[in-house]
């Protein structure tokens, strides 16, 4: 008898550290696909006109949760030096200390801190970090089919804000010509193989 209810006793010790350490989740970890998703922008020139750019170097990961959407996490990390506007002089002028200075601030980050889901997708906060000043923004997330190519697993999301550079400590003689306000599309495909 003392032998069954210490198989019994390891039994449950086993079930209780497994459920316990997270061993057990429903949630799909995903890593962003460089090649199928982008993080573009354009704001304003003169007042009259749209500068249009990208940054080229980004990555990041997700974890889906669909049956506990709160337990869903997203994070983003883009190189602020990969800015591409098309026009070399531009980008070199935008990696200054008037604009992103890139040397001391060299990412710009996201990091969920609490989702809900929404109808067509996910409404995402977190800390958003730019120029060396973090804020909390709210991402509205649409997407999330899921779909199977080649043995790999894939799910989309796209989003818009709009963000004021001088909220972000930008130098204030920069802001004129260029508009203060960004706005930020980002187009994520993440692959869970």
């Amino acid at each position: 008898m003392k032998r069954v209810y210490r198989i019994i006793a390891s039994a449950v010790l086993i079930g209780t550290l497994l459920c316990g350490g997270g061993v057990l989740s429903a949630a799909d970890v995903y890593d962003y696909d460089g090649v199928h998703s982008s993080v573009s922008f354009k704001a304003r020139h003169l007042d009259i006109s749209w500068i249009h750019g990208r940054f080229n170097e980004v990555s990041g990961k997700f974890s889906l949760d669909r049956e506990e959407p709160s337990k869903s996490t997203f994070s983003l990390t883009i190189q602020a030096d990969s800015v591409d506007t098309a026009n070399e002089a531009r980008d070199k002028h935008l990696r200054q200390p008037d604009y992103f200075d890139t040397k001391q601030y060299p990412t710009i980050e996201f990091q969920s801190t609490s989702t809900k889901a929404i109808d067509g997708g996910y409404e995402v906060t977190g800390d958003f970090t730019m120029h060396g000043t973090t804020k909390q923004i709210t991402l509205v997330l649409m997407g999330g089919k899921e779909h199977v190519f080649k043995d790999v697993k894939r799910v989309a999301f796209s989003t818009e804000l709009s963000l004021k550079r001088s909220d972000f400590g930008f130098d204030p003689k920069a802001i004129g010509p260029i508009g203060d306000k960004a706005l930020i599309l980002i187009d994520c495909e993440g692959v869970r193989k």
